[in-house]
């Protein structure tokens, strides 16, 4: 399975509609013009009027008259995510994005308790790639949002992951729950918490997947390494998604894909009322749209 196949499926799913956040950056603009090539949403974007026709005209000027297209001011970068969240909030837009802003000026007006989008529950960040050599979509949880997690907040990554691997077709993801090492530790918390996910999942307190931990990283992703240790489970070597024990582990290994594997990616945050495209600025805007695509995807489900 490829990352294309996003577009494929987002192209199928009408009617969808994107709000932008300080939308004045050409990478941003960049996807947002690929996917409305390929017919994916409508767009409100968000900020500075003149900067953003003035991009948009650069790319494409059919793009300034496109009637899946509306820009609406904003004098700062506050007061376009606030406008962007605002219109999620209440229902003008499906999905939101990012663009030139900070994260943590967006995340402030998707946690404002008026009109915010938190559920209660943890948003977490989950990265869909495609990784060469690899015939199946991986998923890297939670690489961008929780520093360290504990068990019930991984309990939430899980779900939160597994419902957007469901979004995409996959009905019962097999989730690797990362450690060091493959064995229970009473010294190593990873591998505690590995097992409790486990235990919990075959007495069915987390559904719609299967976990297996604690598991090192070629346990999870390489049947020859599982078998080779004598690893045996329905997860070991071929799981979906890999649920990782801190920020540092899924930051490393996500950049660690990107530039030392030439990994494709597409990337959401997960867990509010809305999926959030929250990309980095150094993000191409091949990844900017295949999280665009991602997140239709999502809303979908």
């Amino acid at each position: 399975m490829k990352l294309d196949v996003l577009l494929t499926k987002a192209a199928q799913i009408e009617g969808k509609t994107v709000a932008v956040a300080a939308a004045e950056d050409h990478e941003v603009l960049q996807a947002v013009a690929g996917a409305l090539e390929r017919n994916l949403a409508h767009f409100l974007l968000f900020g500075n009027q003149v900067k953003i026709a003035n991009i948009l005209s650069q790319i494409d000027d059919r793009l300034i008259t496109n009637d899946k297209v509306k820009i609406i001011h904003a004098d700062t970068p506050s007061i376009a995510s606030d406008l962007a969240v605002r219109a999620v909030s209440q229902k003008d837009a499906d999905v939101l994005m990012k663009g030139h802003v900070s994260t943590a000026v967006i995340l402030k007006s998707v946690l404002n308790k008026e009109f915010g989008l938190r559920t209660g529950s943890v948003l977490s960040h989950v990265a869909l790639f495609e990784v060469p050599g690899f015939q199946s979509l991986k998923i890297v949880t939670d690489a961008a949002m929780n520093l360290a997690p504990d068990l019930n907040q991984k309990v939430q990554i899980t779900n939160n992951a597994v419902s957007i691997a469901r979004s995409i077709g996959i009905e019962l993801p097999k989730v690797a729950a990362i450690a060091a090492v493959e064995v229970v530790n009473p010294a190593m918390q990873a591998t505690l918490d590995a097992a409790a996910l486990t235990q919990m999942n075959q007495r069915g307190q987390i559904k719609n997947c299967l976990i297996d931990g604690p598991l090192a990283l070629d346990n999870a992703v390489s049947l020859q390494a599982a078998e080779q240790k004598g690893i045996q489970s329905g997860v070991a070597g071929q799981a979906d998604i890999l649920l990782v024990p801190t920020i540092e582990v899924g930051n490393t290994l996500y950049k660690s894909l990107i530039y030392f594997a030439q990994a494709k990616v597409g990337a959401i945050i997960a867990g509010a009322k809305a999926p959030i495209v929250l990309t980095s600025r150094a993000d191409s805007a091949e990844s900017k749209l295949y999280s665009l695509a991602l997140a239709i995807c999502s809303v979908q489900k």
